[in-house]
């Protein structure tokens, strides 16, 4: 009788072994990490590659240098365009100098002058054009004289005043927009300049770097691919059945090949939608084969389980 139920209870196991699909408490997937694509921002040459494939980086280590000669100069060039604005807003507001107003008053005081010895000369010459001793033509020149050393006079005059009166708010307000505009070029530049040099923006493993030392390289192409994580995720498709029961942050059981323990592992992402037909175009036997996919994150302590790995995952 004994050995009859053992018979009984090991056919069933081998049963059971033999039809998987009978397993639907199990979620199947392989483990990932998140893959960082690292890419060129301008075409340059790699002038350095410090670190080798397959190491461990962390965050802000150096992964590829560009070289940057060009950008060293275009960064130079906005530099040198906001100190100008710098030097010109700071003119604006300290207003004239006692030497600009003091030849500015000389000139004013000049062109009195002037205009005093060209008024006498026209009179000079009215009263002798008045007495047929002085042509029509003599009196003419001397009225345009006193004209222009008349306007002489008052275009000294407004400049005086605009040195004394100081510098318009719209001025300043100008100089200020292009200080500001001029700092934001450079900022630009520095940007640009800093993106010459590649560093690893996560935690995790330099996976791959697609162009060798001293090539060129294309704007938008992948420089540096960075597997971030310390640890791995497991990537599981969770069966419709499940997915109600299934939350972020809950606990399952992780099952890796060639791990004789299992391990726990926390969801952190579940889709909303399955990944295969609508339910809606299935009947309620065919409406069970719909998958949700999930991420199971793993402790720090499995960091050197590679990608790829087949996994399972105990669904409650």
């Amino acid at each position: 009788m004994i050995v009859k139920i053992l018979f009984c209870t090991v056919l069933s196991l081998l049963l059971f072994a033999c039809n998987p699909s009978k397993q639907v408490n199990v979620a199947l997937g392989t483990l990932e990490r998140d893959r960082i694509a690292h890419t060129a921002t301008v075409n340059e040459v790699i002038v350095s590659l410090p670190v080798l494939p397959g190491s461990q980086v962390s965050k802000g280590d150096i992964l590829v240098v560009l070289d940057d000669n060009l950008q060293q100069s275009s960064l130079k060039k906005a530099q040198a365009e906001l100190m100008q604005s710098q030097a010109h807003l700071e003119k604006l507001r300290q207003g004239a100098r006692e030497e600009e107003v003091a030849q500015a008053s000389a000139n004013v005081e000049g062109a009195k002058a002037a205009l005093i010895e060209s008024e006498a000369n026209y009179l000079r010459a009215k009263n002798l054009a008045k007495d047929n001793l002085a042509s029509e033509a003599n009196l003419n020149r001397a009225l345009a004289s006193r004209d222009k050393k008349r306007a002489t006079l008052h275009a000294f005059e407004e400049a005086l005043r605009q040195l004394t009166n100081g510098t318009r708010i719209e001025d300043l307000q100008m100089a200020e927009a292009n200080l500001l505009a001029t700092q934001a070029t450079v900022n630009s530049e520095q940007k640009k300049l800093d993106d010459l040099t590649v560093r690893a923006t996560r935690d995790g493993i330099l996976d791959n770097l697609p162009w060798n030392l001293g090539e060129r390289v294309t704007q938008g192409s992948p420089l540096a691919i960075v597997l971030a994580g310390t640890s791995p995720f497991a990537r599981v498709y969770i069966p419709e059945p499940y997915r109600v029961k299934v939350n972020i942050g809950d606990t399952l059981t992780v099952h890796v090949d060639g791990l004789a323990q299992s391990i726990e592992g926390k969801v952190r992402w579940i889709a909303h939608e399955p990944a295969f037909s609508p339910y809606y175009a299935l009947n309620q036997d065919e409406r069970a084969r719909l998958m949700f996919l999930a991420e199971v994150q793993l402790p720090e302590s499995e960091q050197s389980l590679p990608n790829g790995l087949p996994a399972q995952v105990e669904l409650p």
